[in-house]
């Protein structure tokens, strides 16, 4: 038996006996298989196991084809799951080849299947499958390091701004909104400068871009900066900070920030 692997196969046939042999066969290679006998039934076994990643399927197939089936997984799978699709035909027909390579669908055996043939494919597209994923999770992390690091820049260059600021003690009234008038909680003074601004324009109504352009941040940021604000204040939504902040809901404030 050859080493077990981590992947799943989804094998689909209409044929339950030839959707046994397919699994009795890979399992004995040292896979693990998820049989079913409908592409509905593949769908379904699809979104509930994410530890599927090679999806072995018949083309004729009553309601969903093997093409539309593997169309189908694509379109659940969206940018966060890599799979590897491959079908098996009764009838090797040159347009429903070309149609299922088309499709996205790495391989194909003409049935009646050579067995040893098709784990050799098996194992080929397992390969890319590890491949597929592994720039999947590199992507995802880039992502992430790339807000990280936006983020991190526009928190020093916030800080550095407050470094540098004069204090402005002498501010005349026709400067002042009737926002910044307002008498803030005690809730809030444990935000900093920057998480007192972004709270301030929540309470005016402004969306994240508006912030972001306003304070010179990107909206990733402003986000940040929000979701923090929320976490620190104990609030559960903007609603609920704008109305903490609100001039003419006094009344209505205390008793949000009661909590």
């Amino acid at each position: 038996m050859n080493k077990a692997t981590s992947v799943k196969i989804l094998v689909v046939d209409d044929q339950p006996l030839i959707v046994e042999e397919l699994c009795e066969f890979l399992e004995s290679s040292g896979y693990r298989c998820v049989p079913c006998e409908s592409s509905q039934q593949a769908i379904e076994r699809f979104s509930e196991d994410t530890e599927i990643g090679l999806v072995l399927c018949d083309l004729h197939m009553p309601g969903l084809d093997g093409i539309q089936l593997v169309q189908e997984l694509q379109r659940l799978s969206g940018k966060h799951r890599a799979f590897e699709a491959i079908m098996l035909t009764g009838r090797a027909d040159k347009q429903d080849v070309i149609k299922a390579l088309r499709a996205g669908i790495a391989d194909y055996y003409q049935k009646p299947i050579d067995l040893d043939e098709m784990l050799e494919g098996v194992q080929r597209q397992e390969v890319a499958l590890q491949e597929r994923q592994k720039s999947l999770q590199l992507g995802h992390l880039n992502q992430k390091l790339q807000f990280l690091s936006a983020s991190i820049d526009d928190l020093y260059q916030d800080l550095d701004k407050v470094r540098r600021s004069p204090q402005v003690s002498d501010v005349s009234d026709s400067d002042v909104s009737d926002l910044d008038r307002v008498e803030i909680p005690a809730i809030f003074n444990q935000l900093s400068p920057r998480q007192l601004d972004v709270a301030r324009l929540v309470g005016k109504g402004q969306t994240n871009y508006q912030i972001a352009c306003e304070l010179g941040i990107t909206e990733n940021t402003v986000k940040l900066y929000v979701s923090q604000v929320l976490r620190l204040t104990h609030m559960h939504n903007r609603t609920q900070l704008a109305l903490a902040l609100s001039p003419s809901n006094s009344g209505l404030r205390q008793r949000v920030t009661a909590h």
